[in-house]
């Protein structure tokens, strides 16, 4: 998930993904000039990489993130996973997870709560919200598809959070 407390690292982090991995953009308190400048840099990499892509909010070449007819929806609670499978959702990103800095003070869900929101429904989950390298490889057998991230994806993360 791309945000602006991680440009510096941004296109390191981007060509660190394997082929298969997606993008969610989003950036959306940039002007709309420079929102739209930066998406291009990061869908000709994302294209070069094999790297799935959506976008919060339209831009040319990319799958909607969350809304209707969204690839990939952040949901919260039951009632907004349901809307996402609605909306048409593939990727149901399940936050948070554990504490982040993204939302400060919001009650992490955890593994159980974030399990239950999602079950009986077809889309794939992602684990998103404080999650790291470490965090994934303990949870990846309960259930989760998939995980995602901004901070925990960033070098400093990545060389604290993989276990030697």
């Amino acid at each position: 998930m791309t945000d602006p407390r991680i440009d510096a690292a941004l296109f390191a982090m981007l060509r660190a993904l394997p082929p298969g991995a997606g993008v969610v953009f989003r950036h959306q308190a940039r002007s709309r000039r420079e929102r739209h400048a930066l998406f291009l840099r990061v869908r000709r990499l994302a294209h070069a990489r094999h790297l799935r892509l959506s976008a919060a909010g339209p831009m040319p070449g990319a799958a909607a993130h969350n809304g209707r007819h969204a690839l990939t929806h952040a949901v919260h609670d039951r009632r907004q996973a349901i809307a996402a499978m609605r909306a048409g959702a593939t990727w149901l990103f399940v936050s948070p997870l554990y504490p982040t800095r993204s939302h400060p003070g919001a009650p992490a869900l955890g593994i159980r709560r974030g399990l239950a929101m999602t079950q009986g429904l077809a889309g794939q989950r992602v684990a998103l919200g404080g999650m790291t390298a470490a965090r994934w490889l303990r949870l990846r057998g309960y259930g989760f598809d998939g995980w995602a991230a901004i901070d925990g994806l960033t070098p400093d993360q990545k060389r604290k959070a993989v276990p030697t």
